[in-house]
């Protein structure tokens, strides 16, 4: 799941300039970590409904997705 969150879904923020890290799934909750570009997105709810259609056809889950958002450590300087 990781690797299809951060790889497969990631890339194609990435061409926004964002990008989203797996943090855990629990009870059908999934968890996400959203950064750069995704970390300020007025539109975040519209990639979490994506992501959450994508892990539903991919892998079978019907999740809720939390979105935690972080600015990378650098935008603090």
């Amino acid at each position: 799941m990781k690797d299809f969150i951060e790889k497969t879904l990631g890339a194609r923020l990435q061409g926004d300039g964002g990008w989203v890290e797996f943090e855990k799934l629990e009870e059908g909750e999934l968890t996400l970590v959203f950064r750069g570009e995704c970390s300020k997105c007025l539109i975040l709810n519209r990639c979490c409904d994506w992501i959450r259609e994508k892990v539903k056809e991919n892998f079978g889950l019907d999740v809720t997705v939390a979105a935690v958002r972080k600015k990378p450590y650098f935008w603090d300087k």
